[in-house]
This record gives C-alpha cells, structure tokens and sequence, in this order.
C-alpha cells in the first residue's frame, strides 16, 4: 500500500494539480458552451477503490463516464464520471433536446458527450503531465453509461489485487443557474504510484 505515503507536501502539489486541471476544464466548457463558466475549489483526495464507490454514490447508481487506458512514465487508467444529471445538463446548455434519460439518447448526442468529457479529461491529464514532468500516453478512450460498479471493475480488475489507491479531483462547475459536478479519477498502479510520489518531490522521473 502507498496510500499512506503521501505527505503534505505531496498532497499540496496534487492539489495544485486539481486547481490547474479544474481550470483548464471550466475555460474549456467556457469555450463549449459560449458562455461564463465558474468552478468551486476543487476537492481532492486520495482513496481506496471501496471509498470511491461511496463517492460515485454506490455501486448501482448510473453515470456517464469515459474510460482511458495510460501508459508511459505511468500505467494505469483515468477515469471521468458525471451524475446523469450533469450529462444530461450538458446537453441542455450546448442546445440539444434529449429524451427522458440516458438511454434514449440520440447517437449525435452521444457523440457530443463523448467529445465534451473526453476534452474535460484531457484538461486534467495535461495538468498531471505540466507539473509532474511525467510523460503519459493515453489510448482511444471508451465512452460508458453503466453501474458505477461495472464500470470501476476494469481497473479494479488489473490492480485491485496490488493496490487500491485512486487520485479523486471533485470539481463544480456553474454556468448561470445550471451545476455540474466532474470527477476526474487517476488510477495508477502500485509502481506507477512510486514513480508519482519520486516526480512530485524531486521533479525526476
């Protein structure tokens, strides 16, 4: 376990890393969505796979999410998770009429999903990549709308057995009266993790 090899040094950079990548998310909304977007202080944590579960509000609840698989001076995955409601919200505010849900999604809408979280993730990456020094390639990213469970099996599936320990970045975004709440989570494993903690304190991979 590394979880708890982390110091408060550590976790302000990781910090820092949650308020430049949060940033870079809300100009980039701002600029999706033609409009102010204001973002809250991100809250940023370092959990274990059964504590995420909590955070995505228990392994039966629905959420949009993209998948991607990392490589590089990292292995593992990143994920991004929205509520269904902060979907379905971001459809709203980019102009596009939905059905009653997720699942009566048109294929143009969830195609426009898929673009606007996989931007999102993006802003994210590049924040861990700048200020670690770390060079991390991402693969084509899947785009999903299943249990939380289902969807955190994949990783749990590959590292689950060596290690648990999840980079949470839980950001607000506001555009007018409308919320929406991303969750970008980096899911290294155990060796992976080693290597963030040595580029976080020393700057060298």
């Amino acid at each position: 376990m590394v979880i708890n090899k982390f110091d408060s040094n550590d976790i302000d950079i990781l910090t820092e890393i949650g308020n430049i990548g949060a940033g870079n998310a809300a100009t980039a909304l701002s600029e999706i969505l033609q409009g102010r977007v204001d973002m809250s202080v991100p809250k940023v944590g370092i959990l274990k796979f059964k504590e995420l579960i909590n955070e995505l509000n228990g392994p039966e609840n629905i959420i949009v999410a993209i998948l991607v698989e990392v490589s590089g001076d990292l292995d593992g995955f990143i994920l991004f998770a929205l509520e269904t409601e902060c979907a379905l919200t971001l459809l709203r505010l980019v102009g596009m009429e939905y059905g009653k849900d997720v699942f009566s999604l048109s294929e143009l809408e969830m195609s426009t999903l898929t673009e606007i979280t996989n931007i999102l993730t993006g802003t994210y990456l590049t924040a861990v990549c700048d200020l670690t020094g770390l060079a991390i390639n991402a693969t084509v990213p899947s785009f999903a709308i299943d249990m939380a469970g289902a969807i955190l099996n994949v990783p749990i599936s590959f590292y689950g057995r060596v290690g648990d320990s999840v980079l949470l970045i839980e950001t607000q975004f506001k555009s007018g009266d409308d919320l929406v709440i991303g969750r970008f989570m980096l899911i290294p494993d155990v060796s992976s993790y080693k290597t963030l903690l040595k580029s976080l304190r020393n700057g060298e991979k």
